[in-house]
């Protein structure tokens, strides 16, 4: 699996712990040193179910900075992704990305569903 997280992030903290005392390995990735590319970022999109805007990590300080709240629905799905892709803390974490699913966010329930 692949865990795309910001290691400062405390729910990345919390889901990296989970992961870890469930025994399941993941290869973890850093958002900011790594961002996901607009491909990739389509693919899990697709996969995932969820609406664009689920990606976008609508709490964080470059989001309000550019005042996305308010340009986010004038932008096209194209134009979206591409600025998903230009900065990883725009994005939601922690993402998980497995043989079947793609997990937005860190709600336990949610992530223990995958595993049943």
């Amino acid at each position: 699996m692949l865990f795309i997280e910001y290691p400062k992030c405390t729910t990345c903290q919390r889901a990296q712990k989970w992961l870890e005392a469930k025994g399941l390995p993941f290869e973890a990735r850093h958002i900011k040193e790594n961002p996901p590319t607009a491909a990739e970022l389509k693919e899990w999109h697709r996969r995932s179910g969820l609406p664009l805007k689920k990606f976008f990590n609508t709490s964080g300080l470059k989001y309000k900075e550019l005042g996305l709240k308010d340009k986010l629905p004038a932008l096209s799905e194209e134009e979206q992704f591409a600025l998903l892709a230009s900065d990883g803390m725009l994005v939601k974490r922690p993402i998980l990305v497995g043989d079947g699913f793609v997990l937005v966010g860190f709600r336990e329930a949610e992530w223990a569903a995958v595993w049943g």
